[in-house]
């Protein structure tokens, strides 16, 4: 977004600052300045002359002698220039001036041309007459310049004036770097908002008064919205006893200075209004729309239409058009037709203002491939309300320039509007966000420049149309940090409470899983959560198994990555599979890693997310080996109680006599044991692997890190030892359990030390001994309370076929 300096100034007209102080200013208060260049720079005792009179060189066939009337004086220049006359008015620079360079169509210096009095082929000659290029400026900017030779001045320019500012080159154009949520900045009037409520100088919109010719437009033109989502609005006007000509030359300066060839009065309108309000506006000729009428709607899938450039675009149903009651005449928000150009005989000409769907426009620019400048604007999202006003801007300027007549009376199709914003008013709420103390009347006075209004009895504040980009509080707090400064808020340290930062409990569970398993020689893998539908078979389960309902990747990487895991074990048995096949000894690897179970499949709502704790490993060590590492885990974490061991765990991937599911406080935490040797074989594995799964959501309702003292045992703990006879297929877990249940509170611990089968044991039946221990916490115990608890707990293990060893 380009502007000059002096356009901001017509409607801020107390603006007074330097270029510096106006970039470093604007962007403080969020209007980013990238750059800025002065039109004159390099531009030092230039006046417009009147040349008297003109003589050949007498000693150069290309070379003319010119008496140039400065005002003051007549001086002499030598010139090459082929288009100069008697009577011209041109720029002359002096003795000791500068000229911007350029002649040659090159780079222009840096610093600058010098001019000084000379002689050129023995004459002398005291000045320069300059091209517009040697000024500094283009024909773009100045199309009445010649091509090639010294610019003319028009006969009301008076001589010995300042040329620089006949020719409005007293001016400065900034670049600024507008945020995309910040539609309103990508016109002069948003801008020139900004600058009044950063320099607290008044806004002077231009008043907008448009003398209508007595008829109406009704009876020239009829409007039709068949896709008011696209199109919440279109507002049409109709002018009439069109004169094509060009351009004013303040236009034409303006337009050309913001990056707009100027073309003629009518091209050149619409393109200033698109850049005054930022409101794109488009022209036809009236007399090109069948029928009458006008009509919004979507193209036809194969539909092709031609436009002003003369490209032939390809059109779907995602496209909208504006149509007439016969054709297409224009792609909406993109590009008029060729069918319905302006061309110098246009005589009636019909004005569009709409505002249209932003995403549509975006993506109809890239799908037909033409993207303009009034598209890079339509796709941010325009203000509908702006519509109206620009509209009659434009015919206001129709009048003024002489341009023709306007027609009574607007067409305005419009959706039902969205209400204004409104957002509470919370002073204190602003002061304590931004370390300040701004006083209510002072925030207040920015928003009323802001043309934010205010509702005093409901304290809110009624946020303008065109404000999109404020949405909340923050955005409200925002404009009064902008425009109080932010170099003006006061450095402070932060209020509240201090707090020491650490991990959650859910990351230092995690953390100790990591500890424990490298403290047992475990090493980190990493594994893929993207895997293939073959795992399932390479782990053995059934057709019919929960985990076999995958979310299906859209887009995978291929066959081997197309579905997200369910189980973990594969990323650890094939990282184990790749260890054995390169002849790794003893390998052991842990990982922490989500599963992705779904509700459903296929999918409508996420998965859930579930970090699972995995270990295996091959080589030294086996399946009591692993349940040590589980057991130290679990401990770690504060879960002293006994954990119990289910051989029932029902895993086809795991060995059947060899597998257990790890259960805590009734609960099935996950599961452990020896890997089935059919997997083994799908993975390539050599030898035998032990695994383990912990699901890491169940652990953490048990885990605990929080630590209770108890003193040293004040009396003397009591022993007894027992030997049993056990049939083989009671567990040990079983044995326990009764011992745990019928002991009381005066057992202290109990301790496996002996399991034994042999010839000295009948057929059937394992020997098992235990080591007991009972202390009170209040007395010594007495004979009689060990012998009662060992009772009862001799009577329990008898219920289960349990004899004492003789």
């Amino acid at each position: 977004m380009n502007t000059t300096l002096s356009w901001i100034k017509a409607y801020v007209p107390e603006l007074s600052c330097t270029d510096q102080e106006y970039c470093d200013a604007m962007t403080m208060s969020g209007t980013k300045v990238e750059s800025y260049e002065r039109l004159d720079r390099n531009l030092e005792k230039i006046v417009v002359g009147q040349i008297e009179k003109i003589e050949k060189h007498p000693d150069a066939d290309k070379l003319i002698v010119c008496q140039v009337n400065i005002g003051a004086e007549t001086i002499q220049i030598v010139t090459g220039a082929p288009n100069v006359k008697e009577g011209d008015k041109v720029p002359v620079v002096l003795d000791g001036g500068k000229v911007a360079g350029g002649h040659d169509g090159g780079p222009l210096p840096e610093e600058g041309i010098s001019i000084k009095a000379g002689k050129l082929r023995g004459v002398p000659s005291n000045g320069m007459m300059c091209s517009i290029e040697e000024l500094g400026s283009s024909r773009d900017m100045y199309p009445e310049a010649p091509e090639n030779g010294i610019y003319i001045f028009s006969d009301d320019v008076e001589v010995g004036s300042d040329a620089i500012d006949a020719l409005g080159l007293r001016d400065t154009v900034f670049e600024y770097e507008i945020t995309n949520n910040r539609i309103d900045c990508f016109s002069i009037l948003g801008i020139a908002r900004e600058a009044a409520v950063t320099f607290h100088k008044p806004f002077v919109p231009p008043v907008v008064n448009v003398h209508e010719n007595g008829e109406n437009v009704n009876d020239y033109i009829k409007v039709e919205v068949k896709d008011p989502d696209l199109c919440p609005r279109y507002c049409a006007r109709v002018c009439t006893n069109i004169k094509i000509a060009p351009s004013p030359k303040w236009m034409q300066r303006r337009l050309a200075a913001s990056g707009i060839r100027p073309i003629n009065n009518l091209v050149d309108i619409t393109n200033y209004v698109m850049e005054e309000y930022g409101q794109p506006m488009h022209a036809y000729d009236l007399s090109t729309i069948a029928g009458g009428q006008i009509i919004v709607r979507r193209a036809k899938d194969g539909d092709e239409f031609q436009t002003l450039d003369g490209q032939v675009r390809k059109l779907d149903s995602e496209v909208l058009m504006i149509c007439d009651a016969e054709k297409e005449v224009g792609i909406a928000g993109i590009m008029g037709g060729e069918n319905s150009k302006i061309t110098d005989d246009v005589k009636t000409v019909l004005f569009e203002a709409a505002c249209f769907n932003g995403t549509n426009i975006r993506k109809s620019a890239k799908r037909i491939g033409l993207r303009t400048d009034a598209s890079g604007k339509f796709e941010k999202g325009l203000d509908p309300n702006n519509s109206v006003e620009a509209i009659n801007r434009a015919c206001q300027l129709i009048q003024e320039l002489g341009c023709g007549d306007v027609v009574g009376g607007i067409v305005d199709v419009c959706a039902p509007l969205k209400e204004r914003v409104r957002i509470a008013f919370e002073p204190e709420r602003i002061n304590a966000l931004l370390g300040t103390q701004i006083p209510e009347a002072e925030m207040l006075d920015y928003f009323k420049q802001l043309e934010f209004d205010y509702d005093a009895d409901k304290k809110e504040l009624i946020i303008p149309t065109f404000r999109q980009d404020i949405e909340g509080f923050a955005d409200v707090a925002e404009e009064v940090a902008r425009f109080h400064g932010y170099d003006k808020i006061p450095t402070t340290l932060p209020s509240g409470e201090a707090t020491t930062g650490k991990l959650s409990f859910k990351l230092r569970i995690e953390e100790k899983a990591r500890d424990i398993a490298e403290y047992c020689g475990f090493s980190q893998g990493m594994c893929y959560s993207f895997e293939s539908p073959k795992v399932f078979d390479k782990l053995l389960l059934d057709q019919d198994d929960v985990l076999r309902k995958a979310v299906t990747i859209a887009n995978p990487l291929g066959e081997d990555f197309s579905v997200m895991r369910t189980i973990s074990l594969n990323g650890i048995l094939t990282s184990l599979a790749t260890n054995y096949n390169r002849r790794n000894k003893d390998v052991k690897l842990y990982e922490l890693g989500n599963v992705y179970l779904p509700e459903s499949v296929p999918v409508t709502t996420l998965p859930e997310e579930r970090m699972q704790f995995t270990l295996g490993f091959y080589g030294d060590g086996d399946f009591y080996t692993m349940k040590g590492v589980i057991e130290e885990f679990l401990e770690s974490i504060g879960m002293k109680d006994k954990k119990e061991y289910d051989p029932k765990a029902g895993k086809n991937f795991l060995h059947p006599g060899r597998q257990a599911n790890i259960i805590y406080g009734g609960k099935v935490l996950g599961y452990l044991g020896e890997v089935h040797p059919e997997v083994l074989d799908n993975y390539g594995i050599g030898t035998k692997a032990y695994v383990a799964v912990l699901d890491m959501p169940e652990i953490i309702p048990f885990a605990t890190f929080d630590r209770k003292y108890e003193g040293i045992a004040k009396y003397p703990a009591v022993t007894r030892d027992i030997s049993m006879v056990v049939p083989r297929e009671i567990l040990v877990g079983q044995i326990e359990a009764v011992i745990a249940q019928r002991g009381g509170k005066i057992l202290e611990s109990y301790a496996l030390f002996d399991i034994y089968e042999g010839s000295q044991i009948k057929a059937g039946f394992k020997s098992v001994a235990y080591t007991l221990t009972f202390r009170a916490k209040d007395r010594t115990l007495e004979d009689a309370d060990v012998s009662a608890a060992m009772k009862k707990i001799l009577n329990g293990l008898q219920g289960l076929g349990i004899e004492l060893r003789q």
